[in-house]
């Protein structure tokens, strides 16, 4: 099969911009993408966009993606709208690497935008809660708060600050985690406390203060066993990329040392699982898959990304990808594996709770991040010597996992 690349990447900084509009953000996105690849507008064979926040907060319900390209120079070509909730970034990657192996064009743009601080914080937060099937809402809550019995929340570990459902769904998720592996809230706030640590080094980081683990533990609580800098927050931004065939590059005139090989591009969704067989988990069916196609494992991989929505998420996807055995996560952040320096850093960015997760721009900020690694450009978090990196991006959920889930492998 032939090879892709991606050419160009290119992130604002994640974090509350209020003064900015969704154009502003998307524009400055794509040019800098435009910039890195070295190619113009005119050069795009196919267009698709991410995002989410654009027809509940915005009133732009429908085609998103042709308003706001219209606004920043690109109309004419194929435009895609896409919407797989927080995993809605990489999958317009995913669809845009797709368009390239179907010959529809040979350079394609997959570009997330979001704007998600508005002053109804209520409605933002719902928006997770579009993320599963809505006709249930309540049978969803019930059947994956459930997953966190065994696990008694200490007295004054509950917020008494409204926070998205979503959130306490993740805590179950980590009560079961601990429940079933002896994972330990310390070992949940080790992974927070690295990612906090990470994101003073990214410039492009909503959040760029570090936090020892006990300042993590003594954090206002939101559900036990999370506290406040556990979590994502609200955030606005915009990522892009450039992806392209061999004809492409050569077409644009790219400098092809710093094009990154698209190893692997995997897109799965749920399946109705039992909870006690996480053998069948999507994220580790993904991974399986990706490393397949790349002809890479685990122990290949130099630095990885992946959706720590919550700090559980990463210790979860970790094991998903290999990158630690299962029940073994908690472990390893707590001794530093998945720390720079470490034996597979994970997160070098800072992570969605640090450096921020606006929905449709945080599949393309993840993979921004493990481009600007493989490059070799990542400054004071760089992973010295990274040939190969893997990326997991999850969105929504139904039955006990993500509805939709990504796994991308790059490769210098």
């Amino acid at each position: 099969m032939e090879q892709l690349y991606i050419a160009g990447i290119a992130m604002t900084v994640f974090g509350r911009h209020p003064a900015r509009t969704l154009d502003d953000l998307a524009r400055e996105a794509l040019d800098g993408a435009l910039n890195d690849a070295g190619c113009s507008r005119a050069d795009l064979g196919a267009a698709y966009y991410a995002g989410m926040t654009n027809g509940p907060l915005q009133g732009q319900i429908s085609i998103p993606g042709q308003v706001v390209f219209s606004r920043i120079g690109i109309e004419g070509i194929p435009i895609f709208n896409v919407e797989n909730a927080c995993a809605s970034g990489s999958t317009a990657v995913h669809l845009a690497l797709q368009s390239l192996k179907a010959g529809a064009c040979d350079v394609a743009l997959a570009l997330g935008a979001e704007k998600m601080n508005i002053a109804d914080k209520a409605k933002a937060f719902s928006l997770f809660e579009a993320g599963w099937d809505v006709s249930r809402a309540q049978e969803n809550y019930d059947t994956l708060l459930a997953m966190g019995a065994g696990i008694t929340a200490p007295p004054g570990s509950e917020s008494d600050r409204p926070y998205s459902r979503f959130m306490a769904i993740y805590a179950a998720l980590c009560r079961h985690h601990m429940h079933t592996y002896g994972t330990t809230q310390r070992q949940i706030a080790a992974v927070s406390a690295k990612n906090h640590t990470h994101s003073v080094h990214n410039p492009y980081s909503q959040f760029r203060q570090p936090f020892t683990i006990d300042e993590i533990l003594a954090a206002p609580p939101i559900t036990y066993p999370l506290t406040l800098p556990m979590c994502a927050p609200l955030s606005d931004g915009a990522a892009a990329a450039i992806v392209c065939t061999e004809d492409g590059l050569r077409r644009i005139g790219a400098d092809r040392s710093r094009c990154i090989k698209v190893a692997a591009s995997v897109l799965r969704s749920f399946t109705h699982r039992p909870l006690e067989r996480p053998d069948l988990n999507i994220g580790r069916l993904a991974a399986k898959q990706a490393y397949e196609i790349a002809g890479l494992g685990p122990q290949e991989m130099h630095v990885a990304e992946v959706h720590d929505a919550s700090a559980m998420g990463e210790i979860i996807q970790a094991e998903n990808l290999g990158l630690a055995a299962l029940g073994e996560g908690g472990p390893c952040a707590e001794r530093g594996d998945f720390t720079l320096g470490g034996r597979i850093p994970i997160n070098t960015s800072g992570g969605l709770e640090s450096k921020g997760h606006p929905l449709g721009a945080t599949g393309i900020g993840q993979l921004s991040e493990l481009v600007t690694q493989l490059r070799g450009e990542a400054g004071a978090r760089q992973v010295h010597g990274a040939r190969h990196a893997i990326q997991e991006n999850g969105g929504g959920l139904q039955g006990v996992e993500e509805a939709a889930l990504a796994v991308h492998i790059l490769s210098k």
